[in-house]
């Protein structure tokens, strides 16, 4: 099969991580996404949980030479010439499974091929029985495909900045929200305000989250503290105590990923209904928090199964909606949350 012409580009991307419900722990991984044609390549796959290679918390040098392997500048990690595209979130074993691929020069110029697509477990990889029909072959113009990876050995180190400043009176909670993103990635402090903070520090987060008790005038100070270290982070005002439930707005906070190329786009609830919207393909998981008035945290699991792309109303029960209640919904790239609306 002759190789197309398609576009080459890069764009950060996330493994949404999180406490899930039956309180297990996922990680969080933020990764440099491949986007052919406009599209991520990943939600051109099956609805896979995995990331690229270009990761943001692997050490500079190897990610250096991952972005260097991709330019064809260093051997092949795999036989027949075969590159890792996308691989298991929690190690990097390829007995996990892992998206590998053929890439090669153009026989007849200076583009990038990629071809046989294959989930692999073991080499060499079995493209009969584990090949990706109808997934490529594409071929890159070499100049488009190598300043798009150029531009990622330009920057000193990965961009990233999974850290979140957690600010609020009630200190039992935050060390509890603190010592649960830490599980899943993403550091965490805690502080009653930014006073005296270096601006060095400052720019090293990437989100700021409030408790609901912490005043106007803290919240203006620490965003005038921010901005006068020229921090561009996002702000996160805390929906309820309920330690799952804040863990998903931080999570959405640090989404870099653009809107467009995200594969949940929208979230609203009210007491007899969740309304979402994906853009390709992919499991989507509803999750209803409340609190009842001798505040325990009540958790009801509404939903978990494969959507088409477009918009879906799902259900909810009235038990999973008394009160003050919120819904979570998440896909192995995205995490949105929203309050249940009275109608």
């Amino acid at each position: 099969m002759s190789a197309e012409y398609a576009t080459f580009g890069l764009a950060p991307a996330m493994r949404a991580g999180g406490v899930l419900a039956n309180g297990d722990f996922q990680v969080h991984r933020d990764f440099v996404d491949f986007i052919v044609n406009g599209r991520p390549l990943l939600f051109q796959l099956s609805d896979l949980d995995a990331v690229s290679p270009l990761a943001a918390d692997i050490p500079p040098a190897i990610f250096t030479a991952h972005v260097r392997r991709l330019l064809l500048e260093a051997r092949a990690p795999l036989r027949d010439g075969r590159y890792v595209i996308y691989g298991c979130p929690e190690c990097e074993d390829l007995a996990c499974g892992a998206v590998t691929a053929v890439i090669e020069k153009a026989p007849d110029g200076d583009d990038f091929i990629w071809r046989d697509f294959a989930w692999q477990t073991a080499e060499p990889a079995d493209l009969e029985l584990n090949g990706y029909q109808g997934i490529g072959p594409f071929r890159f113009r070499g100049a488009e495909y190598r300043e798009a990876l150029g531009q990622l050995l330009a920057a000193d180190e990965p961009q990233t900045r999974r850290r979140v400043l957690l600010i609020g009176a009630r200190v039992a909670l935050l060390a509890k929200l603190a010592a649960a993103l830490r599980t899943i990635g993403i550091g965490a402090e805690i502080a009653a305000d930014a006073a005296g903070v270096p601006p060095d520090e400052l720019r090293t987060y990437g989100a700021v989250a409030f408790g609901r008790t912490v005043p106007d005038e803290t919240r203006e100070s620490v965003r005038e503290a921010f901005d006068r270290a020229g921090a561009e982070v996002a702000y996160v005002d805390g929906l309820a105590p309920i330690v799952p439930l804040l863990v998903a707005q931080i999570e959405h906070a640090l989404d870099r990923s653009p809107q467009e190329q995200r594969r949940l786009t929208a979230l609203a609830a009210c007491r007899e209904a969740a309304q979402l919207e994906v853009t390709s393909t992919c499991r989507v998981q509803l999750i209803a928090y409340r609190m009842d008035r001798l505040s325990r945290t009540h958790v009801h699991e509404i939903f978990d199964e494969v959507l088409e792309p477009g918009e879906h109303r799902v259900p909810l029960t009235p038990k999973a909606t008394k009160g003050d209640s919120y819904v979570v919904a998440r896909t192995t790239t995205s995490v949105l949350v929203t309050p249940t609306a009275t109608p």
